[in-house]
């Protein structure tokens, strides 16, 4: 695949894991976090990974890329509204600050493209997939931590957690 097919891949199904995450989802629903193990799946089978001509240093902003999509994982799913129903089921959505959380991840991430060019390395062409796929993992592993620590049984209507 081209690189250019790779990103606009990435791309729909992110757009696509948006527009799902701002409408009310059950968290019991794993599809999320097999997109996500899909994604890392191929960013890795893609290699390329780290630029053997800067060893050191490319795996040094690899590993910086992974905590970052990781810390912006957190981010976004705190920002995500959690409950249970009258029934006991957890439920999701994200807000309007989740969709702005969102934003700043996608531009940080061409902020890391774009240092990685100007440290003279190569970029692999499955960088995104990893990238975004941890990101969401951690993101639905988050909001799934969140769902499982709220009261199993609503006091009285439907309980929240921002």
């Amino acid at each position: 695949m081209e690189t250019a097919q790779i990103v606009a891949a990435a791309l729909a199904v992110l757009a696509l894991l948006i527009y799902r995450q701002m409408r009310p989802r059950p968290v019991a629903r794993p599809v999320g976090l097999i997109i996500a193990a899909v994604m890392i799946l191929g960013g890795l089978g893609g290699g390329a990974l780290v630029d053997p001509r800067h060893t050191a240093l490319s795996l040094a902003v690899l590993v910086a890329e992974l905590l970052v999509a990781a810390g912006l994982g957190v981010l976004r799913a705190m920002t995500t509204r959690v409950w249970r129903d009258q029934h006991g089921v957890a439920w999701s959505q994200g807000t309007v600050t989740t969709l702005i959380a969102w934003v700043g991840s996608i531009a940080v991430r061409v902020a890391m493209i774009a240092l990685t060019s100007l440290l003279g390395l190569a970029s692999s062409q499955t960088s995104v997939l990893l990238f975004v796929g941890v990101t969401l993992g951690v993101q639905f592993l988050v909001v799934a931590r969140r769902a499982n620590a709220l009261p199993t049984a609503p006091v009285s209507g439907v309980q929240a957690a921002r």
